[in-house]
């Protein structure tokens, strides 16, 4: 078994079974499946999300590998995303809670709870309007490079997000929001996984889902230059010698970029059948 407690949980579970009071926490819920439940609690005053994986069973474990897909197995994931992404300076959620107990991983019973970032608004939210009314040059040129160097960062980490869009970008709004003075967090980590060195295929998937959910948004050519420019620049620490010029990127990565936009056109041709009328969505 695995129990890591912050306050206020370290002070009010203490001497308790903490599997048993996490379920007992009680708030809005974002989503409730068989196998995961989400929802946002406040404790002491303060505004918490928790996520509780009851483990999904051996024939869900099973039906995601014959379709090619990595099951969600538990917490563990997102808490390894989130300490890792700490440790790089990307930031991102505060992890305050975290259990694991069982062994066999289709019945894991885990839980992780992590603070609520707030105010905050969701880059989709933020850059719905722009086609119609643009953002001022300096502040989206910013909020690129930004986007490009946490996502930079989290890959050289080797971590990939596996849900890898603007929406997970949130930008914090107690003060007001200017390009020299902002904040960005990455969240919703649960799909996350985390390596010595990411497999470029991962790599891919991430910034392909990144490039689509970004594409209606009124992004110039130039645009997408600069976040490539400053996605590929440097790793962390190194010199203005060993970065590689924007030229020599749009030829080191030809074979990436052709890829993105197909990648991009598929799923967007999958987004328009499972949104079209009568296509029995939600």
């Amino acid at each position: 078994m695995k129990l890591i407690l912050a306050e206020p949980f370290q002070r009010l579970w203490a001497g308790r079974d903490a599997f048993a009071e996490v379920e007992r926490l009680e708030g809005q819920v974002y989503r409730e499946l068989e196998g995961r439940r989400t929802l946002r609690t406040e404790v002491a005053g303060r505004g918490y999300f928790v996520k509780i994986h009851r483990g999904i069973g051996w024939a869900e474990i099973f039906k995601n590998l014959l379709t090619a897909k990595l099951p969600v197995l538990g917490a563990g994931q997102e808490w390894r995303a989130i300490q890792r992404l700490h440790e790089v300076g990307v930031p991102t959620m505060t992890a305050v809670a975290y259990g694991e107990r069982g062994n066999n991983p289709a019945g894991q019973h885990s839980f992780i709870v992590t603070e609520e970032l707030a105010p905050t608004v969701s880059l989709e939210d933020f850059s719905l309007d722009w086609v119609k009314q643009p953002p001022l040059p300096k502040l989206k040129r910013a909020l690129i490079a930004e986007v490009a160097r946490m996502t930079g960062e989290m890959h050289r980490a080797g971590v990939n997000h596996r849900d890898c869009y603007i929406c997970h970008f949130l930008l914090h709004t107690d003060k007001p929001v200017t390009a020299d003075d902002f904040k960005l967090s990455l969240i919703d980590l649960h799909r996350a996984q985390t390596r010595s060195a990411l497999p470029r295929r991962w790599r891919d998937k991430d910034l392909a889902g990144l490039y689509f959910s970004a594409i209606n948004i009124g992004l110039t050519q130039r645009d997408k230059l600069r976040f490539l420019r400053a996605y590929f620049y440097a790793a962390k620490g190194q010199t203005a010698e060993g970065r590689r010029p924007l030229r020599q990127i749009l030829r080191d990565e030809a074979r990436l970029l052709r890829w993105l936009e197909r990648k991009a056109d598929k799923l967007l041709a999958r987004y328009a059948r499972k949104y079209a009328p009568g296509a029995g969505h939600e």
